[in-house]
């Protein structure tokens, strides 16, 4: 593996909005009591000895996490926009039951169609297209990365995107990966020859987690 670059994505602690069913989107929410335990809970088994950068969304419930992991590892975080959850527009704030009675079937459209965009929102697609440049300008930037791992801390909605957009999945396909838990994480290696030739592989999915149930 001393070649082998190797990307954890890790969804932050509960919200109170979380645990309501609140569509939050680029809300600017905090952690719940039980998310800010789930960030200390988590953050002994990602901060290994081969850990050389965390980079977090600047939303507050991700930099909080990030920042229980940054505390555990002794190293500081790089926060990117770039990272921020999908933009959900006019569904931002409402829960589900109220966006099934003014938008029936939508959400159902947007789980399983990577185009579909929520009302003066964003969707999969986009979000996974301004991503994916930050693991690129990564690849290029951190020629110590070979052999060593990166953490991005993010959002459930962003992590799917990227992780489709890394391993250049068909937009038809971009449904098979399902909902993260708080403080689940995902791994994907690269193991090809260059930036241009990045080789991704999908290694876990939704680790020390239960399936999230917004997705069943």
């Amino acid at each position: 593996m001393a070649g082998v670059r190797r990307l954890i994505l890790l969804r932050h602690g509960q919200t109170e909005w979380n645990a309501s069913d609140r569509m939050q989107g680029q809300i600017d929410t905090e952690l719940s009591d039980i998310g800010r335990r789930q960030a200390k809970d988590c953050a002994p088994d990602l901060a290994t000895s081969d850990l050389i950068a965390i980079v977090s969304s600047d939303l507050r419930r991700a930099h909080d996490t990030a920042l229980a992991l940054a505390e555990c590892a002794a190293m500081p975080v790089v926060t990117d926009t770039r990272l921020r959850e999908t933009h959900l527009g006019d569904w931002e704030g409402m829960d589900h039951l109220q966006v099934d009675a003014e938008y029936p079937g939508a959400r159902k459209a947007w789980r399983l169609d990577a185009n579909f965009t929520p009302p003066g929102g964003e969707s999969k697609l986009q979000v996974g297209a301004r991503a994916l440049p930050v693991v690129q300008e990564l690849f290029a930037a951190r020629e110590d990365w070979p052999g060593r791992t990166i953490v991005l801390v993010a959002h459930g909605g962003l992590i799917a995107a990227l992780t489709a957009a890394l391993l250049e999945l068909p937009a038809a396909n971009w449904p098979v990966l399902g909902g993260l838990a708080n403080t689940s994480w995902v791994q994907l290696t690269s193991h090809g020859p260059s930036i241009d030739r990045p080789g991704w592989r999908l290694d876990v999915w939704n680790a020390v987690a239960k399936v999230a149930p917004d997705v069943l």
